[in-house]
């Protein structure tokens, strides 16, 4: 049996977490409308999606494995969250939750938008 589908976090709502996502990016100066738009240019959302999925108690499994799009030029961020280096992540759904960690992470350090939202090499 695989039990790397089975992690506890992708039973857990994303709403239960995005709070603290918020949380930690209003303490370094950063706005709930700025993690919106990381969270939107990850999955495809729109806002109003965004919103009702919370709203819904959408567990992280089907907020990603239902997203709209996910955006192609998430492969470009590379890094370490949780002591783990992101490319390294093999199981799709554990990548996509920590692509989103990291999103956050660099928002609460103060890393441009414009650097965050990653642009595909021409």
């Amino acid at each position: 049996m695989d039990n790397s589908r089975n992690h506890r976090v992708y039973a857990t709502s994303v709403a239960s977490v995005y709070k603290h996502y918020i949380t930690k990016a209003e303490r370094k100066g950063r706005t709930k409308a700025e993690v919106d738009e990381v969270t939107c240019w990850l999955t495809g959302h729109t806002q109003e999606g965004l919103e009702r999925e919370l709203a819904n108690q959408t567990t992280f499994q089907d907020f990603f494995d239902n997203a709209p799009r996910l955006n192609p030029a998430r492969s470009l961020i590379r890094g370490v969250i949780c002591g783990v280096r992101i490319e390294e992540i093999e199981e799709p759904t554990m990548r996509e939750i920590r692509y989103l960690d990291k999103l956050v992470d660099e928002l609460a350090k103060g890393r441009p938008m414009e650097k965050i939202l990653r642009q595909p090499p021409a």
